[in-house]
């Protein structure tokens, strides 16, 4: 029931998707700007981490598509109840976690498909990274898309505007963006900068994926990575999951 109900709404969302170029591309954009021009000013630069320039620079920059295009997967929510979508869905009998999930399902395979265009666009420009690796980045993209679309679906059935919804979510990813050394390795600031960024889970992750990208993949930085990536999403997932219910949506 759940696996036929998740299926439905993930079909139902990906056409939607399928129809909008538009969505499919744009979300790249930022990220694709930052490695055309901020990577080159990397090139040569003593970065404090094993590996070359775009071994940094490139995981961070999957996990900023991430960070920024799951984060604000809500609104979609928030159009859909100004205009009754999720009012004719409160008396469907299809389960509530297969609403939540079906949509996160498409935010994965999106975010996952823009993440190989931009590793597309890397390898032209001078990435070298061992395959392994990449899906290992692909594997975190995909775990950090369910992990903050279902916070941000969450979110945006508590909030009745988006008004309410966009400050909210710019004054969580702003600050984790710039905690969790996705554009430089944290181990570049002061001490106190890097101590403090320990305690956003956006570290581990980036950590983990440079580690991958370097073809290191036995390392504590691994293991944490992998162990707060499963752990946030389980989180999320299950925060997200009782809104839905509770909402009734």
């Amino acid at each position: 029931m759940l696996l036929h109900d998740t299926s439905l709404i993930f079909g139902r969302y990906v056409r939607q998707t399928l129809r909008s170029r538009f969505q499919i591309l744009f979300g790249i954009l930022m990220p694709l700007l930052y490695l055309l021009f901020f990577g080159p000013l990397l090139t040569g630069l003593p970065l404090g981490s094993t590996g070359d320039s775009w071994q940094v620079l490139v995981p961070g920059l999957l996990l900023q598509l991430s960070l920024f295009g799951a984060s604000f997967a809500g609104f979609s929510i928030i159009i859909e109840k100004s205009t009754g979508v999720v009012e004719r869905m409160r008396v469907t009998p299809v389960s509530r976690l297969a609403l939540l999930l079906g949509r996160v399902l498409r935010d994965t395979l999106l975010f996952t498909f823009q993440a190989v265009l931009l590793v597309l666009a890397a390898l032209v420009m001078g990435l070298r990274a061992p395959l392994p690796g990449v899906l290992i980045g692909f594997a975190f993209v995909g775990l950090l898309t369910v992990s903050l679309a279902s916070l941000s679906y969450a979110l945006a059935m508590k909030v009745r505007t988006p008004q309410e919804f966009g400050p909210v979510v710019n004054s969580l990813t702003m600050p984790s963006m710039l905690l969790s050394g996705l554009m430089l390795p944290m181990t570049l600031g002061p001490v106190w900068l890097d101590v403090l960024s320990h305690f956003t889970p956006f570290r581990y992750l980036v950590d983990a994926v440079r580690d991958a990208y370097t073809g290191r993949y036995a390392t504590a930085h691994m293991l944490y990575g992998v162990l707060v990536a499963l752990a946030f999403a389980l989180l999320a997932v299950t925060a997200g999951t009782r809104v839905f219910r509770r909402a009734g949506a």
